[in-house]
């Protein structure tokens, strides 16, 4: 893969395949001609450099819309629309967004954002020529931030190409594959799932009506060659009894990322699907969605054991550095994981945000500075181990989330003196813990409601008198959390 940019990227692949299948929404597909074509229909209005707000939906006008701003050289901020207008502002300001392109006109509240918003029906042609340069921002992803600001992470075409060109290769996606989708735009895992398979003339198979919550149903009938998800989704399979020895003989290639894959996910899946090599994925949006992996052993009497029976993330990328930072400051065999290189970001779009995050001279920011991820990890029979985070930042399906942040926006409300949030002992809902007034319960709930995700919004809120403290006056939450979790 000798492309410099994403637009590179596609534009090859319509060349030399433009009779193949780009999106198959099951009824209706989208050829990389046709998909080509829509995309110059949208670029009408779209300023270069400007980055350009998109609602997001599974449909061949979002994906259309997507190409055609970076066609026109301007960043993608992908934004859902089920987020809460104030939220969406905030990152709608914080990334410079003046145009917001939409599938319906009016749907959206946009008052105060400072953009407008374009219906995609009504747009109209505007095809530039020249296109992005390598350096420039492709995209700008935002994840939770403990400050209670959502933080701004853009990433550029170098970034994103220098990880697909790992990718594409590693998972043998050729113009005959099949691959899932089984994430949202908003994440930064969609980049692999889009720019793998139209960077080959693959099919991006999009899942419709409830196939996400029957991925053996979806494997099966979307005859997909190649699966990527969280490792939750192995949970639902499991639940609804359907992950069957056998079951989906025809994946070749499947990817776990985003949270810890248990052994027993591993062994499932494999069992399920016999035929299919299983890599387990490690990287933060930092480092342009994947920056580490392990590729499980096919006899699972070679799979090795770990301290906390998860699957190893394996070894950082050839094409970047990485480096275990101990509490010394030093090399070490279990700390923090930095990494740096052609995917490590330059920077968050609040300079602010920087502080603490990178390791190096301190100056402006360098190729040779490290990304501090954040992550603990440790060498365990030559392979690396995540531990979990340093900073309590924590995955809940995938979704990268900060209790600080809901703490910052709890700790706001006049009924709460303080607060803390927990992970319930199943992992994928929060409870928050507060102290104030008794029966402020459905007032926090909606106050969160307004302003955060409806995975960041806690499923319990339970009230305490008091908040445990420790010798040192802390809040215990050791303690804590076996009070309230359940």
């Amino acid at each position: 893969m000798t492309a410099a940019t994403l637009v590179e990227l596609v534009a090859r692949t319509v060349r030399d395949h433009p009779g193949r299948v780009a999106l198959d929404f099951a009824t209706t597909v989208v050829t990389y001609r046709e998909l080509w074509e829509l995309s110059g229909t949208i670029q009408g209005g779209i300023e270069p450099g400007v980055p350009v707000g998109l609602f997001v939906t599974r449909s061949p006008f979002s994906y259309a819309a997507y190409l055609a701003a970076l066609r026109a050289g301007a960043p993608v901020v992908p934004l859902d629309p089920r987020d809460p207008p104030k939220r969406l502002h905030k990152m709608i300001r914080s990334a410079g967004v003046r145009l917001v392109l939409a599938e319906e006109n009016g749907t959206h509240n946009l008052d105060g954002s400072g953009a407008t918003q374009l219906d995609l029906s009504t747009a109209r042609p505007g095809v530039r020529s020249g296109g992005p340069e390598p350096d420039t921002v492709a995209l700008i992803l935002f994840t939770s931030g403990s400050t209670g600001t959502p933080k701004g992470v853009p990433v550029t075409h170098r970034n994103a190409v220098a990880f697909l060109q790992h990718d594409i290769g590693r998972y043998e996606v050729t113009a005959d594959s099949r691959l899932s989708h089984t994430v949202e735009l908003t994440w930064d895992v969609s980049v692999l799932d889009i720019f793998a398979a139209w960077g080959t003339g693959a099919a991006l198979v999009v899942p419709v009506g409830s196939e996400l919550v029957a991925p053996v149903r979806y494997v099966r009938e979307r005859r997909l060659s190649h699966w990527c998800s969280v490792p939750i989704a192995v949970s639902v399979a499991r639940g609804r009894g359907t992950l069957q020895p056998g079951a989906m003989p025809g994946l070749r290639q499947s990817t776990f990322i985003g949270d810890q894959l248990t052994w027993q996910h591993a062994e499932a899946w494999q069992s399920a699907a016999p035929n299919s090599s299983i890599d387990n994925v490690y990287g933060p949006t930092e480092l342009t969605v994947g920056c580490t992996f392990y590729r499980l052993p096919a006899d699972p009497a070679d799979w090795p054991t770990t301290s906390n029976g998860t699957v190893p993330i394996g070894q950082v990328y050839r094409h970047l550095d990485g480096l275990v930072l101990g509490a010394d400051g030093r090399a070490a065999e279990e700390g923090e994981l930095c990494v740096r290189g052609p995917q490590r970001f330059g920077g968050y779009l609040d300079a602010a945000h920087n502080a603490g995050r990178f390791l190096g001279p301190p100056a402006a920011l360098t190729a040779e500075h490290w990304y501090r991820t954040g992550d603990r990890v440790r060498w365990e029979h030559g392979e690396l181990v995540h531990l979990g985070r340093l900073d309590r930042q924590v995955q809940l399906g995938g979704r990268r989330v900060e209790p600080g942040e809901i703490e910052a926006l709890l700790r706001g409300q006049a009924t709460v003196e303080d607060a803390v949030v927990v992970v319930e002992r199943d992992q994928r809902t929060l409870c928050a813990a507060y102290t104030g007034a008794p029966d402020a319960t459905s007032a926090l709930r909606r106050a969160l409601s307004e302003r955060l995700p409806p995975h960041m919004v806690p499923a319990r809120f339970v009230w305490l008198p008091s908040l445990p403290l420790n010798a040192n006056g802390k809040v215990d939450r050791g303690r804590l959390e076996a009070e309230v979790s359940r």
